[in-house]
């Protein structure tokens, strides 16, 4: 079968997208896979997995799997990228390697060839091959940690601060935060210290402690790339830069605050486009899946999604957007700034230089014929009271808010000052999500349940009829191995609760029923709340209890 008829009969493709697809490939001369890939209608993982089902051959996620240095050591960056393979790891028999082509035995016999050991083939996508083969082969090349260590020891054993040493390692200590994919970078002064955090996975992790002599010469360094006022040190500054590497564009919003001990600096790393995800591979259990799948096929009204920063609010909205006929329906964005690029969608990015905010867009919206508008955030009453608008007037409105829990959304957005039964009328549901660390396979251990651990989890007789016979008598733990550089954990998942909107609980809304009363009109609906949902991820083995109590109340 041809790989668009495959993906049609495993529903991840309509013959509508295909024939749109085969028309696009028509004129660009791309392959079919491409087409669908740049278009947004599959993903190059969704693509792989496809065909690794096909061949009956493994399947190997990228963004989860670590590549051992010992590994591309062996093979060089060249040979590697002409044969269409990547080393993944070394074991005493055997090369893993990865391929996006499941029918390309000269991989095999080059690895063969070259180390004398047999190849282990898995399949990999394609985007994530050639993103991977770069990065590990550049940080090969490039000991980023050593030259930071190596421009620490410079600093401190110097008379003179040497000012190209201070601004290659202002550099450096921002490449090794994309080296470890972090989504932060703290540069925080002491007494007689600076030390530099890096935010991984959602927890910070400690990455160097550089001579105090050093900072006034990285917080310059930094302001001058984003065009702060550099002799401002006694009040907080905001701005950014733009950071192209390895053919990745990267924003940098940079933050700085005055404290005892000088300025300290927190970098906001937000790496470009990632790939889109699909509703069935966020995490979500399969009730809450088939939930979102209904909801968001809806032709009108407010879905919300909630949560912390950074935990994974855009990717449910646009793994929702796909769902959504993009062919029929007119769909618009405004985000702060634009993550995803999905075709057939128009994409804008807020400007508050010129004005151009939520509220701005959100007006500007109504007058371009839209079906669906995706609203970045509700952060103010204009945002707000535009969203209730454009939803009673027929549109769906997909949007995100901060709150810890779905049911505190309620009172959140009626401190907007919109009219209880208008938001009762207008909220379909409400997404409260966090993304959860998922343990290494290869390290962690499994160990009995504690009566502290279940003390911790302070689990209510509620809770354990939500788990029914699933007893949380053992569970894994986070051990640590070089695979997952020590931390226990790699990638991670989606816990999260949904608030379906029925005629009752728009009926308590509309009355101003009290947060409690909501809670339990919402589980009585089929609410599974965040707690249990964490729980049954470490009774599947995928999370430790340690996890879950520390991103869940």
């Amino acid at each position: 079968m041809k790989l668009g008829e495959v993906l049609i009969n495993k529903g991840l493709l309509t013959d509508d997208r295909l024939r749109l697809a085969l028309a696009h490939q028509k004129i660009t001369g791309t392959l079919i896979g491409e087409a669908l890939v740049k278009l947004g209608f599959v993903s190059s993982n969704e693509i792989a997995r496809t065909l690794a089902e096909q061949a009956g051959i493994p399947f190997v996620d990228l963004t989860e799997h670590s590549v051992a240095e010992e590994a591309i050591r062996l093979i060089p960056k060249e040979v590697a990228e002409k044969n269409g393979f990547i080393p993944l790891r070394l074991s005493e028999n055997h090369v893993e390697i990865g391929i996006t082509n499941p029918s390309n035995i000269r991989a095999i016999d080059t690895v063969s060839r070259l180390t004398g050991k047999q190849s282990k083939v898995f399949i990999i996508d394609n985007v994530g091959f050639h993103e991977t083969l770069e990065r590990v082969y550049f940080f090969l090349q490039n000991p980023i940690q050593q030259r930071i260590n190596d421009a620490i020891d410079e600093i401190r054993n110097s008379p003179v601060l040497p000012a190209p040493t201070v601004a290659a390692l202002s550099e450096n200590l921002i490449m090794e935060g994309i080296r470890r994919k972090a989504t932060d970078v703290h540069i925080s002064p002491a007494s007689d210290t600076v030390n530099v955090f890096y935010r991984v996975d959602g927890v910070l992790q400690y990455g160097f402690c550089i001579p105090r002599s050093a900072h006034s010469g990285i917080v310059s360094r930094i302001k001058v790339q984003s065009m702060l006022d550099i002799s401002e040190q006694r009040l907080p500054q905001d701005g950014s830069y733009s950071l192209t590497f390895l053919n990745t564009k990267y924003e940098m919003r940079v933050s700085t605050t005055p404290t005892i001990y000088g300025e300290n600096i927190v970098i906001r790393v937000l790496a470009g486009t990632g790939q889109l995800l699909n509703i069935d591979s966020l995490g979500f259990d399969p009730g809450n899946t088939a939930r979102l799948r209904t909801i968001f096929k809806k032709p009108h009204g407010i879905i919300l999604i909630t949560g912390p920063t950074g935990s994974g609010k855009t990717t449910t909205l646009y793994a929702a957007l796909r769902e959504v006929n993009l062919i029929e329906r007119n769909v618009l964005t405004v985000e702060d700034p634009v993550e995803y690029k999905l075709s057939f969608v128009k994409q804008t990015s807020v400007n508050l230089k010129t004005g151009y905010d939520f509220a701005r867009a959100g007006k500007t919206f109504m007058r371009q014929d839209p079906d669906v508008m995706l609203l970045g955030e509700i952060r103010d009453e204009e945002t707000a009271k535009i969203a209730v608008r454009a939803s009673i007037t027929g549109h769906l409105v997909l949007s995100t808010l901060h709150t810890n829990n779905a049911v505190t959304s309620v009172p959140r957005l009626l401190d907007f000052n919109i009219d209880r039964f208008m938001l009762s009328s207008s909220l379909l549901a409400v997404v409260a999500q966090r993304l959860i660390r998922k343990l290494c396979t290869e390290c962690m251990e499994e160990h009995p349940v504690t009566e502290e651990e279940l003390h911790l989890l302070e689990l209510t007789e509620d809770d354990r009829k939500y788990l029914g016979s699933e007893e949380l008598k053992s569970a894994f733990r986070a051990k640590g191995c070089d695979t997952c550089n020590f931390t226990g954990y790699m990638g991670r998942t989606v816990v999260g609760e949904i608030m379906v909107i029925n005629d009752e609980i728009k009926e308590m809304i509309s009355e101003g029923a009290s947060l409690i009363r909501l809670q339990e009109a919402a589980l009585l609906n089929g609410m599974i709340p965040l707690k249990i949902s964490g729980i049954r991820k470490v009774i599947e083995h995928i999370t430790s209890i340690d996890e879950v109590t520390r991103l869940i109340d």
